[in-house]
């Protein structure tokens, strides 16, 4: 747990086609995803990983945070919370916002894209067709 603010510039490590190779000196497909060439030859822009990784940071600033003014029990608290409201959902075929989650989160006061240009279906869907799917009710 650190007090970082920013993501750091420098990017993770990339694996090598020689840390991906199987027994016979070929890239394992299977177990590390398909071979990007663009990645191999040109490093990435430093911004390009700040932007990718500044929610992590910014959430585990705020857990080390909790845990250094309130005890550990707080950040534990608050994932636990979390998890418990990122699986409630409404019925299939009813939009759900979610709106538990972005107040925990501390989006409940920023507008971001989704809110105002979210994808909004008019299309009407059987509620009880809809949850016989779900359960896999024939």
């Amino acid at each position: 747990m650190s007090l970082r603010a920013v993501p750091s510039a420098n990017p993770p490590s990339t694996k090598s086609v020689a840390d991906t190779a199987n027994s016979y000196g070929v890239h394992d497909t299977f177990r590390y995803g398909l071979r990007s060439i663009e990645t191999e030859i040109s490093p990435a822009h430093p911004l390009e990983n700040r932007l990718k990784q500044w929610e992590e940071t910014q959430t585990n600033l705020k857990l080390t945070m909790q845990r250094r003014i309130y005890g550990i029990h707080a950040p534990i608290r608050h994932l636990m919370e979390r998890s418990i409201v990122s699986r409630m959902q409404r019925l299939p075929g009813l939009p759900s916002s979610n709106f538990g989650m972005e107040i925990l989160m501390g989006k409940d006061e920023t507008i971001e894209f989704e809110d105002f240009l979210n994808e909004l279906s008019t299309e009407i869907v059987d509620v009880h067709t809809a949850m016989e799917q779900k359960l896999g009710i024939k």
